[in-house]
């Protein structure tokens, strides 16, 4: 039977502030380089007063969301679900996901009072990011979210690890994982950031539990869930946890393994401007590429390109133009 989504993804949606900076911005403003960092209100409120006139860039982002972006940009179906506020933001974030054709479980009606999520994404001149989240109203994404009808109706459920940073996030992907077992949908995951396999590691072994379908992880989340160091070490190890899995490797490509066999997956060399959403978009391209015929070797190719394409500019999402040129590329 043919369903109605290639992929129902969950996350936090969050409203991503851009802005570029220097490493002394991070030294001045007690900010810890390359992570993904929790922040209550007032310091994200005095971080974005401090970027002034220097963000470049406001619009939906989180990584799952950022994911099914990607799903969506070389024409794939998606569902996304999430918490928003009835706030600025709120109706920011909405309108990005109907605007892309991106089907949700957000009503205007059913919006409550609150602060929606916000990200300021900082970029160096070397292209790395460093981010500072106030979850705002997704801190309370839960269970009471979820939608049962468009998990069932999707091939695949994917999911961030940074749900696991909440009590009732944590609560929603085993809720969620529990719904696509039960409709025979398969799982997906991500690691999203290292500091989440880092600092919350007993929880995310707990989503994985007896395994998932699909994983997505780079080579220092694989080594900091299961503990050991190095590519081939990692690469056996996680057979135990996930029946497919994709290693990204940054400049060196990635790993992806079907099941079965294991395929080196090509760099594509960019001159990187900004590494928001990389993983993301590979998560999002690869997603794409074996719900439509690709094979393992042929998704990552895809999405090898994709994720190089987006590091290459500003912004965690593709244009049409970047779709119609990876396409013409391949072929």
């Amino acid at each position: 039977m043919n369903k109605k989504y290639d992929v129902c993804a969950i996350g936090n949606a969050i409203i991503d502030y851009e802005i570029e900076v220097t490493d002394e911005f991070f030294e001045e403003n007690n900010v810890e380089k390359g992570l993904m960092t929790l922040v209550d209100n007032d310091k994200q409120k005095e971080l974005v007063a401090l970027a002034g006139d220097r963000i470049r860039k406001k619009q939906g982002g989180g990584s799952a969301a950022n994911t099914i972006f990607g799903v969506r940009d070389f024409g794939g179906r998606g569902f996304y679900t999430c918490k928003v506020a009835n706030d600025e933001d709120g109706h920011l974030f909405m309108n990005d996901l109907n605007e892309y054709g991106i089907d949700s479980n957000l009503k205007l009606e059913n919006l409550l009072d609150g602060t929606t999520g916000k990200c300021l994404v900082m970029i160096t001149p070397d292209a790395e990011r460093t981010m500072n989240t106030f979850l705002g109203i997704t801190t309370d994404f839960s269970p009471n979210e979820l939608s049962a009808e468009a998990i069932n109706d999707s091939n695949y459920l994917f999911m961030e690890g940074f749900l696991v940073s909440s009590e009732t996030g944590l609560e929603a992907m085993l809720e969620a994982k529990r719904l696509a077992r039960e409709s025979d949908v398969k799982v997906s995951l991500t690691f999203s950031d290292p500091s989440m396999v880092k600092y919350f590691k007993d929880q995310m072994r707990q989503v994985v539990g007896d395994g998932v379908d699909l994983l997505f992880c780079n080579i220092n989340e694989g080594e900091l869930f299961t503990g050991l160091e190095g590519l081939e070490n990692v690469k056996e190890e996680l057979k135990k946890y996930a029946k497919q899995f994709v290693i990204t490797r940054s400049a060196k490509g990635a790993l992806a393994y079907d099941g079965e066999t294991f395929s080196e997956i090509e760099p594509f060399p960019v001159k990187a401007v900004d590494s928001t959403g990389a993983g993301d978009m590979f998560a999002g391209a690869f997603l794409y590429g074996i719900n439509h015929g690709y094979s393992f070797a042929e998704a990552g190719k895809l999405a090898s390109l994709a994720s190089s394409t987006v590091v290459s500019k500003f912004g965690p999402r593709l244009g049409k133009s970047h779709v119609t040129e990876i396409m013409n590329r391949l072929a």
